[in-house]
């Protein structure tokens, strides 16, 4: 028998840990495992050897693994990162504090901004100052940042980020100081600098993203330490990459070193692989769905390229980028897919205050002890025991039977908690909680339409992660949305979009001319040397450049204007750049300017490295027992009994609904008044009735 060889994608999440096993002929096969939050790379490591086992093959045969992770969010969601300190300018040890005075919620007088991520008595000054050319205007004391090191020794510090003003024009200072904190503070102290992070102006951006990064970055570096040694201990010895915020792949040692490019690492995989999906389609507009069994999240797909951003916020209510909505979380200033995300998935706890409202999420029972109808410990009563008392998924036992469910359990929490205070009975409590968690889970979808001018009804939703196809229909019938798509391997979608993303970084470099001084040869020399830093980066990562692509862009304003926006520079041509921003500024603010000058903020280099794989096709699905069961549709009507199927009983012909697709990785909910096919492709495509 030929021996094949594998590549492995390996998304993290909140209650399972998915698999997606790609072998070198193409064949792709699925996995769905319970994350291990003790040590998550425990969990990593039993599946690649029960992999191993299963094929009859060696783990030499494993020749790579991509992989998304939780780890660097839940660090900052649930305040459990390193103890950070930051070393900056004199004078500016409050940036942190004052950040924007921007606040989500414009009426709220009971309004607390986030606590800064490293505490006062830990953000320490040192005498320098640069001024906004470069310059040196006050050299480096040494003596303050020998003083700040043995403070931070004192303190038990962990972890410290470097950000002195305007580092991005000269970073000697910043290099100067941490050379002298890695002398004072040894090796064990993780450092990192906004210079080398976040090479771009304003002060309060640039020192967010550093201290994040310094409050995550021993998390993720033990993280990766633990991963590599489960690893090395089952015999896997392969290249690690790790998925990024921006959808693109970069090396574990890379990830390690810019550890704030992983917050959002998951969701961003299940947006490529949505955009590969409807890729060279005449699709418009997607929205994607990827619920889980912690969050929910929706992403905007525009003509095959996902919405994309610089900045993002994380640490809010709602994770997101839009304008509208400042001031909730923590900035980070870096490439980003644009991705919404929502505390409500399938471990959302169900919960009644003392005004007996209900609420769902966003405290989660995550994998361990997870949902009462898990039987591993759980206590609360949680969305997907709603689920299984509406019927929505199995009541015996999911991911083709390995993972067994105590219903009774479930339905009991559910009862007991929630029904019997309330005065209601089982099936309306149910119908109530999943109707409270899809008017939650539309904001997400609204957060990347409807708040950016895009009309919802107008798109398509592409669900997928273990619960979204279960929701899908309900979510899209909350907003005027006509058609879901549900993918193969939904439950697992994120996972392979980690086997069907690029290698991709970007790099950044300012411009320190005035508006104007620029020429075409001026231009030129800047976009040269950001390849040139481009290429010995990624050389040193060990990449093949023979095959790269080079994305150019530039980050433009008016003089005065306070922001910039960015656009492609298809060519290195002034002119044709001032252009595209005059047409980009009246595009988005409706007026543009022709009296006022230009000014060039900061040169962008994304380069690519295309995949080359082979064309993926699906291995059978093992035959699962099906049979029929009661759902329960409407709060006012008994449940009736309903066919559940596999996704190989629908064909090309629309069915109506109401019924159950049953498959390994997840369950999708075809309900009355809707119709579902199979497309060419295999996709179930839903429509649903005009409102």
């Amino acid at each position: 028998m030929a021996q094949h060889s594998y590549r492995i994608g390996i998304d993290i999440g909140g209650t399972f840990t998915d698999v997606v096993i790609a072998r070198d002929d193409g064949l792709i096969e699925t996995r769905k495992v319970p994350s291990t939050p003790d040590d998550y790379s425990r969990g990593i490591a039993q599946a690649l050897k029960a992999l191993v086992e299963d094929y009859q093959t060696t783990p030499d045969r494993i020749t790579g693994i991509v992989h998304a992770t939780t780890v660097a969010t839940n660090a900052i969601l649930e305040y459990k990162g390193a103890r950070t300190g930051l070393l900056t300018t004199e004078g500016f040890r409050d940036v942190l504090e004052m950040r924007r005075l921007r606040i989500p919620v414009l009426y709220d007088l009971q309004y607390d901004k986030p606590k800064p991520l490293a505490v006062r008595r830990l953000r320490l000054e040192a005498r320098e100052r640069l001024g906004p050319d470069g310059s040196v205007r006050i050299p480096l004391s040494r003596e303050d940042v020998v003083a700040a090191a043995r403070r931070f020794r004192e303190e038990g510090v962990e972890a410290v980020a470097i950000s002195f003003l305007h580092a991005y024009a000269n970073p000697q200072h910043e290099i100067e100081a941490e050379a002298i904190l890695r002398a004072e503070l040894g090796d064990s102290v993780y450092i990192c600098r906004g210079s080398e992070i976040l090479p771009e102006i304003r002060e309060y951006e640039r020192t967010s993203t550093v201290v994040v990064n310094a409050y995550i970055g021993p998390v993720v570096r033990n993280y990766a330490s633990a991963l590599t040694a489960r690893l090395a201990s089952i015999g896997v010895t392969c290249q690690v990459e790790m998925m990024h915020s921006g959808g693109g792949i970069m090396r574990l040692g890379s990830a390690v070193k810019r550890a704030a490019s992983l917050v959002e690492s998951g969701p961003a995989a299940g947006v490529i692989a949505c955009a590969r999906l409807v890729s060279g389609s005449d699709e418009p507009s997607i929205i994607s769905f990827d619920m889980g069994g912690t969050t929910a999240k929706a992403a905007l797909i525009e003509h095959g390229e996902p919405a994309r951003t610089t900045e993002y916020e994380v640490g809010a209510g709602i994770n997101l980028s839009s304008k509208l909505v400042k001031g909730g979380g923590y900035p980070i200033k870096m490439p980003f897919i644009d991705v919404s995300e929502i505390g409500a998935g399938g471990g959302s706890i169900v919960a009644i205050d003392r005004m007996n409202q209900v609420s769902v999420g966003p405290q989660s029972a995550g994998a361990w002890p997870g949902p009462v109808c898990y039987g591993l410990g759980g206590r609360q009563a949680t969305l997907t025991d709603a689920f299984l008392t509406l019927g929505y998924i199995n009541d015996i036992a999911l991911a083709g039977g390995s993972f067994p469910l105590k219903a009774d359990a479930g339905r009991a929490a559910l009862n007991d908690q929630v029904a019997r205070p309330l005065g209601l009975d089982l099936t309306q409590t149910a119908r109530g909680v999943l109707t409270l968690a899809v008017t939650t889970m539309t904001r997400a979808v609204k957060a990347v339409s409807t708040y950016r001018g895009r009309d919802p009804r107008q798109a398509t939703l592409v669900a997928f992660g273990g619960n979204g196809p279960v929701v899908a229909a309900e979510v899209a019938s909350a907003l005027g949305i006509r058609r879901v798509i549900v993918p193969r391997a939904a439950g697992v979608f994120s996972a392979l979009g980690l086997l069907r993303s690029d290698v991709e970084q970007e790099f950044v470099r300012p411009s320190r001319r005035r508006a104007g001084e620029l020429d075409d040869a001026g231009l030129e020399q800047l976009f040269a040397e950001l390849r040139a830093d481009a290429r010995s980066i990624l050389a040193l990562e060990g990449y093949d450049l023979a095959q790269a692509e080079f994305r150019y862009a530039a980050d433009l304003r008016y003089v005065g204007q306070a922001y910039e926006l960015t656009v492609p520079a298809k060519r290195l041509d002034i002119a044709e750049l001032n252009e595209l921003f005059h047409r980009e500024h009246e595009r988005t603010y409706g007026h543009r300017s022709q009296k006022d000058a230009v000014h060039l903020v900061n040169a962008r280099l994304t380069v690519r490295l295309p995949l080359v794989a082979p064309r993926h096709q699906f291995a059978a699905e093992a035959p699962m027992r099906r049979a029929d069961r009661a759902v329960s549709f409407n709060a006012g009507r008994s449940a009736a009994s309903i066919a559940v199927i596999s996704r190989a009983d629908l064909d090309g012909t629309a069915r109506c609904g109401p019924f159950v697709v049953e498959e390994y990785d997840c369950t999708c909910v075809v309900g009355p008044g809707q119709s579902a096919r199979l497309d060419e492709a295999g996709n179930i495509d839903i429509a649903l009735e005009a409102a």
